[in-house]
């Protein structure tokens, strides 16, 4: 496995802990900026937005540049938020600061992914994105924590200091560990990467990301409350569920990395079966502890860790170019943004649990979308196999 893909794995967690930071110190940042909690839970919204619509963008002005170069450009991009971020004296510097970084951790997703399937053989592609998306579950596993910990005890700015030091430092990393590859022209890169999305499969395979991340987020973004106040569990056990929940997020991303390459398709249908699966089981028995903690764990190994496998099937209905990478986390954020949006509202209407159901359906929806084709594709494969049998 080249060097590369662990640096990207780094640059990728640096990002995910600052897209993280807020959720944690939500009562600090209310008290430093003056703000309710309502608008602290704007600046997570924001940041979301800020990555599905802006990053796609700020990678088509990158394109021109060499990739090793265009990451470099992102690092500093970012890191000049994150500094925004903790310096901030108002509210609306602190929003503009979580715009900033959410536009740069998007693009550079894009350009990163794209990258490290540059420098893999085919072979082992879904492996190397595996191990730089990774950087994603580390993220949960640990950014979060530890950005969390030390915004207790040294305050929120310290956090993002802690931030800005780790992007520094994956920055540094990229310089020595990721090799120059050159561009083709600015225009033929564009040209090419936007005829891509000529393919309805293309379109389809984003569809499906969207609903995979949707289905988990809606009951991700809802743990906290749903294991206090339905499963019965005390503030302070909740943070040791979400520390094991993000190492099943670790183990499920690395074996789906092993089986992304030969069996994709297969994979995400699997993947969204069971998750659908675990959030019925999790909305019919929640309050009930043992099975509760359960599901969540069948949650984790099933939900975000389908990236890998969505990630080589949108290269292979469209390319590993960053445009095309893009906009697939962009239809990933678009998950997170429904889960979020919809799942408040039903919580009002129907309790704590409804995020659960919605989840089960959007994982029911997402199998719609896969299965079809790899019925199609099986029959094809059978009619080919008839086809070169002997008489």
């Amino acid at each position: 496995m080249p060097r590369a893909v662990y640096v990207l794995a780094l640059g990728i967690f640096a990002m995910v802990t600052s897209e993280f930071v807020v959720a944690g110190l939500m009562p600090q940042l209310s008290e430093g900026l003056d703000a309710s909690i309502p608008q602290i839970g704007y600046l997570i919204t924001a940041f979301a937005v800020a990555m599905g619509v802006g990053g796609p963008f700020l990678t088509v002005a990158v394109l021109r540049f060499p990739q090793k170069n265009a990451l470099l450009l992102l690092f500093g991009i970012f890191l000049a938020g994150n500094v925004l971020a903790a310096t901030a004296s108002s509210y609306g510097a602190m929003m503009t600061a979580r715009v900033v970084t959410g536009v740069a951790s998007q693009a550079f997703f894009g350009v990163g992914i794209s990258l490290c399937a540059q420098l893999t053989r085919p072979e082992i592609r879904g492996r190397a994105i595996a191990l730089a998306m990774n950087g994603l579950m580390l993220g949960t596993l640990l950014g979060l924590p530890l950005s969390t910990f030390i915004g207790e005890r040294l305050g929120w700015r310290a956090a993002f200091w802690a931030i800005t030091a780790l992007t520094v430092l994956a920055a540094l990393c990229t310089v020595a560990g990721v090799p120059r590859l050159e561009r083709a022209s600015g225009h033929s890169d564009l040209r090419q990467e936007l005829k891509a999305f000529r393919r309805p499969q293309l379109w389809l395979a984003l569809s499906t990301s969207t609903l995979v991340i949707g289905a988990t987020f809606s009951a991700f973004s809802y743990f906290n409350p749903i294991l206090t106040e339905v499963t019965g569990f005390g503030t302070g056990t909740v943070p040791l569920l979400l520390i094991a929940y993000g190492a099943a997020t670790v183990l499920g991303n690395t074996v789906v990395g092993r089986l992304a390459d030969r069996y994709t398709l297969g994979v995400v249908l699997t993947g969204l079966v069971l998750n659908a699966g675990f959030l019925t089981g999790f909305a019919l028995l929640a309050q009930l502890p043992v099975p509760a903690v359960v599901f969540m764990m069948g949650i984790g190994l099933v939900g975000v860790t389908m990236n890998p496998a969505m990630v080589t099937r949108v290269q292979r209905e469209g390319n590993a170019r960053p445009l095309v990478n893009t906009v697939h986390s962009s239809f990933i954020t678009l998950g997170i943004i429904i889960a979020t949006s919809l799942g408040g509202p039903l919580i009002g209407a129907f309790g704590l649990r409804a995020p659960l159901w919605l989840g089960a359906c959007l994982a029911l929806l997402g199998i719609t979308t896969v299965l079809p084709v790899l019925v199609r594709r099986t029959e094809r494969a059978r009619v080919a196999e008839c086809a070169v049998e002997p008489v």
